[in-house]
């Protein structure tokens, strides 16, 4: 396997894992078996042009959207079984890492491996045992004629999330406890997209830098350079650098994991500046009477 650290901003970074050598059908678990099983089905159901299983699958995509990049990326990874194991302290073959040089410091990739795989364990581990808590609950829906049971899948389908992100999050630190990562060769390639990439976030920063001083203006605010910071978060990638990644690394799953974390820092990034533009509004209205009635 092939892991990627992909920095989506300068404060959030991207853990993807490339498996190279895919199990054959009978050396997979029942686990994996049931995983491809479920996503066939999936599939199946989104080329229906219409009925209860289109509709699922619409509504679905749009939950599947709005869960975490983080825990997309942890599960990724294989979950590190006793054989695995084995095999990889055996072979002491050491797993590639691909990141830019120019963002993240070849001397400290470990370590922000190491922080991405552990930050969110007792998340992952917390919300698992409460979805199969939450399972015998929404058992009785069944009993409902028609309709299947999709609460009961929903949290199957989260606690087998959780469980899988929490074991990619592990087999990390399996590795890195027993120095089996190295650098690949390939990261230089990395700053060269970047750098591409810049290229258009610094024009999309620079608009909105100049919108937003617009309208600082108008409102008649003297905090005119609030927003320009540069020690404040900023995007490095957007949504169409998704397909450029995808196509030079040749990963072409890596487009979608790329597009789904960059809307979800964008759309955090945009709420967080929407309540300091919301406060500063307030702070210019609370002046106002002051100065009509000195006036």
């Amino acid at each position: 396997m092939r892991l990627f650290l992909l920095p989506i901003s300068t404060r959030r970074t991207l853990i993807y894992c490339q498996r190279l050598n895919q199990q054959l059908s009978n050396e997979q678990t029942y686990i994996d078996k049931l995983t491809n099983r479920a996503t066939n089905l999936w599939v199946k159901w989104e080329k229906h042009e219409k009925g209860w299983q289109k509709k699922v699958t619409v509504y679905g995509d749009k939950i599947f959207q709005r869960i975490p990049y983080e825990e997309w990326g942890l599960k990724s990874i294989p979950p590190l079984s006793d054989r695995r194991k084995a095999e990889e302290l055996e072979g002491m073959e050491k797993v590639d890492v691909t990141f830019p040089p120019s963002l993240v410091e070849p001397e400290s990739f470990k370590g922000v491996l190491r922080k991405l795989a552990t930050e969110r364990q007792a998340l992952h581990k917390k919300r698992m045992w409460w979805s199969i808590i939450g399972m015998p609950i929404s058992a009785p829906v069944a009993l409902i004629p028609i309709l299947p049971n999709l609460p009961f899948f929903y949290l199957c389908f989260r606690a087998w999330s959780h469980w899988r992100a929490l074991s990619g999050s592990k087999h990390i630190e399996f590795l890195l406890d027993n120095d089996l990562v190295r650098q690949s060769s390939q990261s230089p390639i990395l700053n060269t997209l970047y750098a591409v990439a810049g290229i258009d976030a610094g024009l999309d920063r620079v608009k909105k830098d100049i919108e937003l001083l617009d309208a600082r203006k108008r409102q008649g605010s003297k905090q005119s350079d609030v927003g320009i910071d540069e020690s404040q978060e900023r995007m490095l990638l957007s949504s169409r650098d998704g397909k450029l990644f995808a196509e030079m690394l040749e990963v072409p799953e890596l487009e979608a994991e790329l597009v789904r974390a960059v809307w979800q820092v964008e759309k955090s990034l945009g709420a967080r500046q929407e309540l300091k533009e919301e406060k500063i509004e307030i702070e210019s209205a609370n002046k106002d009477p002051a100065t009509v009635t000195k006036e």
